[in-house]
C-alpha cells in the first residue's frame, strides 16, 4: 500500500518503520527537522513540512495514497487541523490518533475511518497480561471477546482436546496450538521457533511448552488462564 504518516514521534516513527518492513511504500512527514533527520536514515521518503498548512500538501501525493495516518501526539489542535485538511484532500482511508475524549468526538464528527489511542491501548493490553498469569498475548475483538495466547495449565499437558472438553467446561474455543520446533539454519545453528500446528481436532494432544490460541469471552479466558 501507499501510506502517508504525519507525525514522527515514537508512535508515528515505529509505525512507519514496521509498515516499511512489511512491504508498504511509506512517506513520513513531520514539521521538526530534528525528527526528519532522525527518520531519513531509516525510511526512504521523509518530508519536513507543517501539516497544518493546506498549501504544503502540494508536496505530497495525497490523491494517490491508500491510507493516511495522522499520528501527531503532542498538539491536539494541530492534530485536529491536520485531520481536517487530510479529510478534505484524501480519497483513501484515514486513521487518526486521538489525545482526549473531546478529540474523539471531533474525529467521529469528521467521519474518520479509524481512531486510535496508542498509550491507552498499550496500557490496557499490559494490564490484561499482568492480571492473567498464563497470558502471553491478547487481541481484543470487541469489548467482550478476545483471541488470546495462553500457556496450558499443568493439568492439561498430555491430554487431548476431546478429553479436556474445553469448549463445554470453559466456554472457549481452541483455534490452534503453537508448538516449539527446533530448526537449523544455513550455517548450522539451531534455533527454536513456534509453529502453528493447523486446525486442532478432538484427538490433538497438548504437549509441554505448547501455546494455546483461544477465542471467547474475556471472563471465560481469564478463568482458563488462571487455572493451575
Amino acid at each position: 500500500m501507499k501510506i502517508i504518516i504525519i507525525g514522527l514521534g515514537n508512535f508515528g516513527l515505529s509505525l512507519a518503520l514496521n509498515l516499511t518492513e512489511t512491504g508498504n511504500e511509506v512517506i513520513a512527514v513531520d514539521k521538526q527537522m530534528e525528527k526528519v533527520n532522525l527518520a531519513k536514515d531509516k525510511l526512504a521518503h521523509v518530508v519536513c513540512m507543517d501539516a497544518t498548512n493546506e498549501q504544503a500538501y502540494q508536496a505530497l501525493p495525497t490523491k494517490q495514497a491508500d491510507l493516511i495516518v495522522v499520528a501527531i501526539g503532542e498538539n491536539e489542535g494541530a492534530a485536529i487541523i491536520t485531520t481536517a485538511i487530510v479529510k478534505k484532500l484524501c480519497s483513501g482511508k484515514i486513521i487518526s490518533r486521538s489525545l482526549s475524549d473531546i478529540h474523539d468526538t471531533v474525529l467521529q464528527a469528521m467521519g474518520i475511518d479509524v481512531i486510535v489511542h496508542p498509550e491507552k491501548e498499550a496500557a490496557e493490553k499490559l494490564t490484561y497480561k499482568i492480571n492473567l498469569k498464563n497470558l502471553i498475548d491478547n487481541y481484543k475483538i470487541d469489548d467482550h471477546y478476545s483471541i488470546s495466547e495462553i500457556k496450558p495449565p499443568e493439568s492439561f499437558i498430555g491430554k487431548t482436546i476431546g478429553e479436556l472438553d474445553i469448549r463445554i467446561k470453559y466456554k472457549v474455543n481452541i483455534v490452534t496450538l503453537l508448538r516449539t520446533k527446533e530448526k537449523t539454519n544455513f550455517i548450522g545453528a539451531t534455533t527454536k521457533v513456534n509453529e502453528v500446528i493447523g486446525v486442532p481436532t478432538a484427538t490433538t494432544r497438548i504437549e509441554k511448552d505448547d501455546i494455546m490460541v483461544v477465542f471467547g469471552l474475556d471472563e471465560k479466558i481469564t478463568t482458563l488462564s488462571n487455572k493451575k
